[in-house]
């Protein structure tokens, strides 16, 4: 017996062993970024050269395949795009493919709820109970939609599997809104007390932009915002649209050491809200400028995304209007489907820093934090 134990504690420790090699190997092999060297002497110019350089090593590293915006001071210090369009690498990226943005997309959509109220067609504090008194939340406003404290549970992205027959082949918005007074679930969490990130939020968001303005958000969002501003590659598109032409659309793909497979759109991408808005570098230049100045939204709307909501409890949410909010700060970032994206702005020197990715890369955080060395 005491042969067996010790032969026994000898295979875990073995194991223990192994995890802990493999656990090294991947670290090196695949987490691990090289540091982007800039001196502290390096003028603006040589940074931008270097970061450039270190870019397109990740990319033919198979570390990134994307693009980068860097913008200080109200100048374009670097707009520029590195790989390919898909995983069979026959169209290389350029700076007005649209890049899949996953949950970047939501300061779109927030933005779609404030076009409304500048047409007082909605207030921030009406209740989702009055354009769904299908819904059961009536205590629940847009205002907790968009700051993420809502506290009913995010489980939506269940429904396919919870609610196959009704689903069917595609979840949309208005599925979502039914089965959801379907399944009716109790709160998580008072409303209002408590910041959780909800994707459900934002498509009831949607959803609601769909019932007031009568149009659907792919629609309203075109007409209302992307085609005013002149962002021509930036629409809404998933399943649902009616029409897939989308010229500069990218597809999203798993990149692992150099192994590239497509990733394809599934039940869920019929929803939008919470993700659906593809983008390019040159429209992001554009959307940059749309948070100093612009013919659509009163500054007074504007400042309202950049609040952070005040809980029940007496505490403070981070999270505004499809943004989070630091005292130097605005940022989010996405992932979904293969795609890997952040955004990051600051008012008050004018900076920001774009990344678009459509190759799954684990690198997007730590290539962020490395780029903002350019800025200094």
């Amino acid at each position: 017996m005491k042969l067996f134990w010790k032969i026994l504690l000898g295979l875990i420790g073995l194991g223990v062993l192994a995890i802990l090699a493999f656990g090294i190997w991947f670290y090196n092999t695949e987490l691990k970024v090289d540091e982007l060297a800039i001196a502290a002497d390096d003028n603006q110019i040589s940074k931008v050269e270097k970061a450039d350089a270190w870019l397109a090593k990740m990319q033919s590293d198979n570390k990134f395949n994307g693009g980068v915006l860097l913008i200080k001071n109200d100048s374009v210090l670097l707009k520029k795009a590195y790989g390919f369009t898909d995983h069979t690498e026959t169209t290389p990226l350029s700076t007005a493919s649209a890049f899949r943005l996953a949950s970047v997309s939501k300061q779109f959509t927030a933005t779609g709820i404030m076009i409304l109220k500048e047409k007082d067609s909605l207030d921030f504090d009406d209740t989702i109970t009055k354009f769904f008194p299908e819904l059961s939340y009536d205590k629940v406003t847009l205002r907790m939609l968009l700051n993420h404290t809502l506290g009913i549970p995010d489980a939506y992205m269940n429904y396919p599997e919870k609610y196959s027959d009704e689903v069917g082949d595609l979840l949309t918005n208005e599925k979502v809104v039914k089965l959801l007074a379907k399944d009716n679930p109790p709160f998580k969490n008072e409303p209002n007390s408590t910041y959780e990130y909800s994707n459900l939020g934002y498509v009831l968001l949607s959803a609601t932009i769909e019932k007031v303005s009568g149009q659907s958000f792919e629609n309203f969002m075109k007409t209302e915002l992307f085609e005013p501003l002149g962002m021509k590659n930036t629409r809404v598109w998933n399943l649902l649209s009616e029409d897939k032409t989308f010229e500069n659309k990218t597809a999203s793909f798993m990149n692992f050491r150099g192994s590239k497979e497509a990733l394809s759109p599934e039940v869920l991408d019929g929803v939008s809200g919470d993700g659906a808005v593809f983008s390019s570098l040159d429209d992001f230049e554009i959307w940059n400028q749309f948070w100093y100045k612009n013919d659509i939204l009163s500054q007074e709307t504007m400042n309202e995304a950049f609040k952070t909501p005040t809980l029940t409890t007496g505490s403070t949410s981070d999270y505004g209007f499809g943004w989070t909010v630091t005292p130097n700060a605005v940022w989010h970032n996405g992932s979904w489907l293969g795609a890997r994206t952040m955004i990051i702005r600051n008012f008050e020197l004018k900076n920001c820093l774009v990344i678009l990715d459509n190759s799954s890369s684990l690198h997007v955080d730590k290539i962020g934090q490395e780029l903002v060395k350019v800025f200094k």
